[in-house]
């Protein structure tokens, strides 16, 4: 039983042990020096879970995991401390034993007495797995696939004769990639401000990790004042033999633009490579406004999943932490099994202009207007999820006519959510 793996905090110098049962759950082998180092970098063991088998030798004793990154994500209308949760992990050897349930619940209740993060957001490996615990799908990512001639752009798409296309090393033009990353964030829900680290791990190309694929390129878009947009991408040469055709593959890490004519330059010149017959893109907003830039929309070959999801820690810190898209005076009526401070009645308030200051969100004994599990706040938290869907869904209860809809409608955003790496 779970009782029988007691749980703490461990140190940094059991850093080995917790990655060794991640190595374990996730299949993967063992990482490159460089990667090692940077992990331990990152590694924050006063957040670091670790559930353990006494029976065990001391060295192996380690038999479960559960940590979290220190982040400030955009939400709408603000970028707020969040919790970036991570390597949740089992031992194959210690499954289904309740691991996993004691050290999810011990994290939540942690993060919520440690208090300052009202939001904690995670990748989920199955999407089962979360929602047990209070998450919600948050966002929506996208897969893209195109073959040779289908990234014809429309006319209508945005173009600027000032910019020009640069090819450039990676590293070396770190600071100008995060120069537009940063521009972007603010606005742009789902998105973590990187430190050094996060750029590094984003720019990776160790060559035992390539897996056949060239280095790692950058492409970038500027004009007279700077860098205005850039695209990560790597390239593997192939051909179709025996007529010896042409037949290389483009993998795209990410690509950004600071405004609408900076993305379309940069797509334009990644689907219309001479010599390449598939590019592919994961990680993409599932409101990519590529979708809307090409002729044929379809010839994206778009495939959806989830991205991040969401648990509200701390809730009226939430909802008031927040910008809304219109007017909200709602009577909420939540559960939550995890978190007695967050179940209840509550009356959450907002201005007609959405501003974030005049948000409030209070405990009262007037009638509830909705009643909804706090997964179902976390998932429409960064305003991708629309509550009216989940009503739908018979997943939030309608109370008084009308309530979903307008706090549907308020808790919506655009840009629509969208985390690019993982975390």
């Amino acid at each position: 039983m779970a009782e029988d793996y007691p749980i703490r905090l461990i140190g940094a110098d059991e850093f080995d042990m917790f990655r060794r049962v991640h190595g374990h759950a996730f299949n993967g082998g063992a990482p490159s020096a460089a990667r090692l180092a940077r992990s331990l970098r990152m590694f924050e063991p006063e957040r670091s879970l670790a559930a353990f088998d006494d029976s065990l030798p001391a060295g192996e004793s380690l038999v479960g995991t559960a940590g979290a990154y220190t982040f400030a994500m955009a939400v709408p209308g603000a970028v707020l401390p969040v919790a970036g949760v991570t390597a949740v992990s089992v031992l194959p050897s210690h499954r289904r034993r309740g691991v996993l349930r004691s050290l999810m619940r011990r994290q939540v209740t942690d993060l919520a007495a440690r208090g300052g993060e009202a939001v904690a957001v995670l990748w989920a490996s199955e999407t089962p797995i979360y929602g047990r615990y209070g998450y919600g799908r948050a966002t929506t990512n996208a897969y893209f696939r195109f073959e040779r001639g289908d990234g014809a752009l429309a006319a209508t798409a945005a173009v600027d004769p000032a910019l020009r296309l640069r090819l450039a090393e990676p590293h070396a033009v770190a600071g100008e990639l995060a120069k537009v990353y940063d521009s972007v964030l603010p606005a742009q829900p789902g998105f973590f401000a990187r430190s050094a680290d996060w750029w590094e791990r984003l720019l990776s190309d160790e060559p035992e990790s390539r897996g056949g694929f060239g280095p790692l390129r950058c492409l970038l878009a500027e004009d007279a004042a700077g860098v205005r947009g850039y695209a990560l991408y790597a390239a593997r040469e192939r051909w179709d033999e025996p007529a010896n055709l042409p037949d290389s593959l483009i993998v795209v890490r990410e690509v950004l633009g600071a405004d609408p004519a900076a993305g379309a330059a940069l797509w334009h010149n990644l689907l219309t490579r001479d010599l390449v017959s598939t590019v592919t893109a994961e990680l993409r907003s599932a409101e990519d406004p590529l979708i809307y830039q090409l002729f044929d929309q379809r010839r994206a070959r778009v495939q959806v999943c989830d991205g991040i999801w969401a648990r509200i820690i701390d809730l009226p810190a939430a909802l008031t932490g927040r910008a809304y898209s219109g007017p909200v005076d709602v009577v909420l009526q939540v559960t939550d099994e995890l978190l007695p401070g967050n179940a209840g009645r509550w009356r959450l308030r907002a201005a007609a202009d959405g501003l974030r200051a005049e948000a409030a969100c209070r405990r009262t004994d007037e009638p509830a207007d909705l009643a909804l599990d706090v997964r179902e706040l976390g998932a429409a938290y960064l305003g991708g999820t629309r509550l009216g869907t989940l009503a739908a869904a018979g997943l939030v209860t309608e109370l008084r006519p009308g309530a979903v809809r307008r706090l549907s409608s308020a808790m919506s955003w655009d840009p629509a959510p969208w985390c690019p790496q993982i975390f």
